[in-house]
């Protein structure tokens, strides 16, 4: 099958990019190992974060739709559903949020602030499973749909294979970045969460043609290992998901590329006490990281990859160079800090 660059897929530029790759001297010398730091939470979008690239291209297809509603959901405090509010009224579109759980009876937290200063429209699905957002993302539709209006459905995490395109190119960006800087190889290490953005980068890095999902005519300029630390789900589940939105992702590209188990590389353990509850390793990783580097990180999703590269840097089993992909979260970091 032929590669489709990703020029030609419908996009709406939202990032400010290529964000910077800086290295981490204090943080490497803290732990033995050269760290460099992508810097995902400078995407221009709202505070930043990592969904600003998936949105490029699912509010790119949105618009080729016809919408002018999106709709989509995560927990009161998703930077995934701050992101998408702030690009709908970037873009002069509606925003639907679907929150698990119930409206807070005391002050609502900062990110949930956020969402509703964007202009977007708050409802609450009553139940504190996770999954109850799906359902009713299908039933806001159909219902927007009945008064009138074109909705575009973003899933949790913007987790899709539209939206992994925007890491199958991020991996270019850095591939391109670590080969100007002379680092011929090097480990990618991120929270994983829904999903999308590890099965985007496993894309950009394991296709021999990956330059030119960019338009680009040269080949990338690293070899870049991926390593997924679970944030939200089971191993087994992510490895899952993972294999199947790559999958997805490379046919969006004009890929057959099929991904399997063996494509994914996880790290576990670093789960803590459970999703959205802050570890003790993770709180002390993210002193660490804010104290040799300037570094906020939030207690979810960064702080809890960063425990993971700091101690499997100690005992030996991982080895620099290693990219340490910052992809936001700073409103949940903010509300966080004692």
């Amino acid at each position: 099958m032929t590669t489709q660059p990703a020029a030609d897929l419908p996009r709406c530029r939202l990032a400010t990019l290529p964000t910077p790759l800086l290295p981490a001297p204090g943080l490497s010398e803290a732990v033995g190992v050269e760290i460099l730091v992508k810097r995902d939470d400078m995407t221009g979008l709202l505070l930043g974060g990592n969904k600003a690239r998936k949105l490029e291209f699912l509010c790119g297809e949105a618009l080729a739709r016809g919408a002018d509603t999106l709709v989509t959901g995560g927990g009161s405090g998703s930077n995934h559903v701050q992101l998408t509010a702030a690009a709908a009224a970037r873009l002069g579109l509606g925003c639907v949020a679907v929150c698990y759980g119930s409206a807070p009876s005391g002050g609502e937290p900062l990110g949930l602030r956020l969402v509703r200063q964007l202009g977007a429209d708050v409802v609450f699905t009553g139940s504190a499973d996770r999954a109850s957002v799906d359902a009713r993302l299908d039933e806001m539709a159909s219902k927007l749909t009945a008064d009138g209006h074109v909705p575009y459905v973003i899933p949790r995490g913007g987790a899709s294979a539209v939206g992994a395109v925007g890491y199958a190119l991020a991996a270019v960006e850095l591939a391109d970045q670590l080969g100007d800087a002379g680092v011929p190889a090097a480990t990618v290490l991120l929270a994983t969460g829904s999903c999308g953005t590890q099965a985007g980068l496993v894309v950009g890095a394991a296709l021999p043609s990956a330059a030119s999902l960019a338009g680009a005519a040269l080949p990338s300029a690293a070899s870049l290992a991926v390593v997924g630390v679970p944030v939200s789900r089971p191993p087994e589940e992510c490895v899952e998901r993972i294999a199947r939105l790559a999958t997805g992702c490379a046919e969006r590209l004009g890929s057959d590329r099929v991904f399997t188990d063996a494509d994914v590389r996880l790290l576990g353990g670093y789960l803590g006490p459970g999703y959205g509850k802050p570890s003790a390793q993770g709180d002390e990783a993210a002193l660490l990281a804010a104290r040799t580097e300037g570094l906020v990180l939030d207690p979810v999703f960064t702080a809890k990859a960063m425990a993971a590269l700091v101690a499997e840097a100690r005992r030996g089993t991982l080895t620099g160079p290693v990219v340490f992909l910052h992809t936001g979260g700073t409103p949940a970091a903010l509300a966080a800090l004692p």
